[in-house]
């Protein structure tokens, strides 16, 4: 196995083990929750080049393909009118023994901020405060799973002899969540076991100067935390940190203690 296929092992590693983030209907919405084993080995190929959500939807069906009563029909095909205009996409068609189900896929990075909203729901916002949860569960349910039902889907679902009204629907929503630093949060609607790391402001970064730093690429934040990286010093990685304070960019970080516990976190640039 080489380095590349290893990495892609370990991206695929990290996804899965991953937890839901809602264990029972939200919105009216019912989650797709498969019981969990080992973490099968990734056999897909040509992911170099895809974007992060992409890979995902590549990993969850490797994950759907290990239960034997598991059929999928498509991937992620495009919904478009009689012009050739695409107006969306749906991201899986499978069979569940008998039973048609569409699914749409989501795996996303949340920082928890009570800031924001009344609910667990509207407290989540992404690294850089461009997309939330409670706008992606509204686009789920108005939007995206409705697609099913527009008449510019028959022709796909003509093709598979099957009708819209045959379809269960279900969301795979996996998401890791990080709440401010030093404090505690505890979550009763989002699953507790998507807490996976903490937040901070660029002003605190003095408080890890005893730390070592590593910073992954954008497809490695899926990664479980490991000793074998190339951590950087608080000083090697500053002048590198205060460009991104200056672009306003949060970057995902891994912090080393000088006792060797790993956290995964991200510093924020509001």
């Amino acid at each position: 196995m080489n380095k590349k296929t290893d990495n892609i092992q370990a991206q695929f590693s990290g996804f899965y083990n991953t937890s839901h983030l809602f264990l029972k209907s939200i919105f009216g919405m019912q989650p797709l929750l498969k019981p969990k084993g080992k973490c099968p080995v990734f056999i897909g190929v040509g992911l170099d080049k895809i974007r992060l959500g992409q890979r995902v939807e590549r990993f969850v069906t490797t994950e759907l393909l290990e239960f034997n009563d598991i059929t999928i029909l498509c991937e992620n095909p495009q919904i478009q009118t009689e012009k050739k205009h695409t107006i969306g996409e749906l991201d899986c068609l499978f069979l569940d023994g008998d039973q048609p189900v569409h699914l749409e896929i989501q795996f996303k990075y949340y920082l928890y901020d009570e800031a924001l909203g009344d609910t667990e729901i509207e407290h989540c916002i992404g690294p850089m405060r461009r997309d939330s949860l409670i706008e992606k569960l509204n686009k789920l349910k108005e939007k995206q799973l409705p697609l099913l039902y527009a008449k510019e889907t028959k022709p796909l679902l003509k093709s598979l002899k099957l009708k819209a009204e045959y379809f269960e629907q279900r969301i795979y929503f996996k998401a890791q969540l990080f709440i401010p630093y030093e404090k505690k949060v505890e979550l009763k609607v989002l699953n507790p076991n998507c807490i996976c790391g903490f937040y901070f402001k660029y002003s605190e970064l003095s408080k890890f100067k005893d730390y070592k730093f590593y910073k992954p690429k954008k497809t490695d934040w899926l990664l479980d935390v490991t000793q074998n990286v190339s951590w950087k010093t608080y000083d090697k990685i500053l002048p590198e940190l205060i460009i991104y304070e200056a672009e306003k960019y949060s970057p995902m970080l891994w912090l080393k203690t000088r006792n060797g516990e790993i956290n995964k976190c991200f510093v924020v640039a509001w």
